[in-house]
């Protein structure tokens, strides 16, 4: 039902921290319509190429400043990420993405009241990186 808010198209690119890159990032709309507590973000996924990122490495941030992992995202009351902002989706990984061609899958569940169980979308694209 969301699937087009979902990996805002153009936005995947590698993230460079002092002269290294550590990992790359993707944005995305939220995936209801109206804001929500980030504490009510139920679970983010991302694959490249196939092969599924290991939860651990997935950091979200609703400002593009401050980012938490996805077990900290559930006790996180205090940042909303509101309808039309851009939220920010890191993963950590040394050298980033490779060169070239990859498919990135995003997928992002929230829980909202007066519906029992999450919902999302998932939205994959084709991305060209360039080092």
């Amino acid at each position: 039902m969301f699937d087009n808010y979902v990996f805002t198209e153009g936005t995947c690119k590698n993230v460079e921290d002092k002269g290294q890159i550590t990992g790359f990032s993707l944005q995305s709309l939220i995936t209801y319509y109206r804001g929500i507590p980030c504490s009510m973000i139920h679970d983010i996924k991302v694959m490249v190429d196939g092969q599924e990122i290991p939860r651990e490495k997935i950091r979200f941030s609703p400002d593009g400043t401050d980012y938490f992992t996805l077990d900290e995202l559930t006790t996180v009351t205090t940042y909303k990420w509101e309808y039309g902002e851009q939220g920010t989706i890191f993963v950590e990984q040394a050298g980033g993405l490779s060169g070239g061609e990859h498919d990135v899958t995003l997928s992002i569940a929230v829980r909202v009241a007066y519906i029992p169980v999450p919902f999302g979308g998932t939205k994959t694209r084709q991305v060209m990186i360039t080092q």
